[in-house]
């Protein structure tokens, strides 16, 4: 049984295209300096969209436009819930990444990792309902 006050994490996170369809990932300074999408922890006090806008504008210096809202994760090892998002930059963006991030790349859906896949597999194919998947 979860406390009112135990730790529980929650992150938004963007699915953004290029014109060719391949998928906007970020390689991280820290951790496991891994790729992953745009976007990060939800603060206390703060919706989930407003977190996904700041960590946008934080990590890619850019304001995105959200389309929908297309799966909820629950990552168990982390105890974290990652809210996936479709995502749109202005066609003139420059990306301007932050100190957390060394760099930026366009993926194609099969050259990723088989959570990040599902989830944005998940994003692409979306059609009106909302996925929940644990991992």
């Amino acid at each position: 049984m979860m406390g009112f006050h135990d730790l529980y994490r929650m992150s938004s996170h963007a699915v953004i295209t290029d014109a060719d369809g391949r998928v906007l990932l970020l390689k991280a300074t820290y951790g496991a300096c891994g790729w992953g999408l745009p976007g990060g922890a939800v603060d206390p006090g703060e919706t989930v969209h407003d977190a996904l806008l700041r960590e946008c504008r934080e990590e890619l210096g850019i304001q995105v436009s959200v389309r929908y809202l297309s799966g909820i994760y629950l990552h168990r090892n982390v105890t974290s819930h990652a809210l996936v998002f479709r995502c749109d930059m202005p066609t003139d963006s420059t990306i301007r990444l932050s100190d957390e991030h060394s760099e930026y790349r366009y993926w194609r859906v099969g050259e990723m990792a088989p959570v990040q896949r599902q989830r944005v597999e998940d994003c692409l194919g979306f059609e009106g309902t909302v996925i929940s998947a644990a991992f």
